[in-house]
């Protein structure tokens, strides 16, 4: 056996070229990815991306929040380690039997990395247990438990923010599918569209398209008729085109070059550095997930149909908001000798209120991405057979579930 220096040395026994290496190898990552998006914040700013450039400042935001976050872990393991409680009090709310758990073993190459700094820096916990030993009680957290959580931490804030650029990504591809519908639109309103003609309401294609009927039976095929439709054809050429108009006539008349396209982008800019952020609410949310992730209740399972839920009644709701539109003019004219042309409300929407669907949708993707970071957490740190992670019946619906909110909700 080969003879070498202890693994619990301190500072004062490590060489000078060691902890110079490792100082300057963790200064130039940091410093790489500080400089890094500052540099994506100047050039956005520099394109007049002013909302894509808030939200490059809202990811600072949130990595500060984690830095500060891991600082308070690793300032409070010391006193975490000293606490103790009676035994019996760690005898509840288990999220796995006592019997089923086997030591941790490192399944991946970053779990190894991972797990032997967390190893080192938590490598005092046995003090502390023993100490709580001597006093017929145990710790309340271990040492090596707070680092997982740390690691939990961790993940699942990177992953939001990725989750949150695909997206993005997603979303300017499916609205880039439209550009040429504005094209011919504004082609058309410039060209002028000759004579009027009269036409009568029943028989344009936006109101047969969307409108049922005024009633009882009309009224619940209606909502069908939305729910379904999100599925295949969320916008279709026609309803993207009335859209426009009622927005221009409402808010830029006789503006015949107003590109609405290149208006939704930049709202969808906007709206991009919300959803990218993890307000408070969403850590309550946390909170309330690993107190309830008991053993035997399946919790990581049921939560999975939570954002789906939410994200087919947001889709329906969006798409009945056209239906209202469609029969709005349906029931006020029965002929146009124009285009038709709908009047945009906020009274379509729950509660007057359409800001409560940006907030749905930050809900449904921050818990997404919940949903594969604690996926992926579970599988690196405890492996795939592990008692969180459940019966395989149990991870493939999760994960075809995760994959299927994250096209549909972009």
């Amino acid at each position: 056996m080969a003879e070498g220096a202890p693994d619990d040395e301190t500072l004062e026994l490590t060489p000078t070229w060691i902890l110079a290496i490792v100082c300057a190898v963790m200064v130039v990552i940091s410093m790489a990815a500080e400089r890094g998006l500052h540099y994506l914040g100047k050039k956005l700013k520099r394109n007049n991306q002013k909302p894509l450039y808030e939200a490059v400042l809202k990811v600072k935001e949130e990595l500060m929040l984690l830095g500060f976050i891991s600082l308070l872990l690793t300032v409070c393991q010391g006193m975490i380690e000293e606490i103790c409680i009676p035994p019996d009090w760690r005898m509840h709310m288990l999220p796995c039997k006592r019997q089923e758990v086997t030591p941790a073993k490192e399944h991946l190459v970053a779990t190894q990395i991972i797990g032997r700094i967390g190893r080192r820096l938590l490598s005092k916990g046995a003090t502390g247990a023993e100490t709580c030993r001597q006093k017929g009680k145990i710790q309340l957290m271990s040492l090596e438990s707070v680092h997982q959580l740390h690691v939990f931490i961790f993940v699942l804030a990177i992953t939001h923010v990725v989750f949150s650029a695909l997206t993005k990504l997603l979303e300017g591809a499916k609205m880039h599918q439209w550009k040429p519908w504005e094209e011919d639109a504004i082609q058309k309103d410039t060209a002028g569209n000759g004579p009027k003609k009269v036409t009568l309401v029943q028989n344009s294609e936006f109101v047969k398209e969307n409108f049922k009927g005024n009633d009882k039976y009309s009224r619940v095929l209606s909502w069908l008729h939305s729910f379904f439709k999100h599925f295949y054809r969320s916008v279709s050429k026609t309803d993207y085109r009335t859209m426009r108009l009622g927005f221009m006539m409402a808010h830029c008349p006789g503006n015949l070059k107003f590109d609405f396209n290149e208006y939704m982008l930049r709202v969808l800019e906007s709206d991009f550095k919300v959803v990218v952020g993890i307000s408070w609410y969403l850590w309550v949310f946390v909170v309330i997930f690993l107190l309830l992730n008991i053993n035997g209740w399946n919790t990581y399972f049921w939560i999975a149909f939570l954002p789906l839920i939410l994200l087919l009644a947001t889709g329906t709701k969006l798409e009945h908001v056209i239906a209202q539109l469609a029969r709005d003019v349906a029931e006020k004219h029965s002929a146009l000798e124009d285009d038709l042309i709908v009047k945009p409300s906020d009274d379509h929407f729950w509660f007057g209120r359409p800001r409560i669907v940006l907030f749905l949708i930050h809900f449904i993707l921050f818990q997404n991405a919940f949903e594969i970071a604690f996926f992926l957490w579970i599988l690196t740190t405890y492996g795939f057979n592990s008692c969180i992670m459940g019966h395989v019946g149990f991870i493939v619906p999760r994960l075809v579930i995760g994959v299927i909110i994250q096209l549909l909700c972009s």
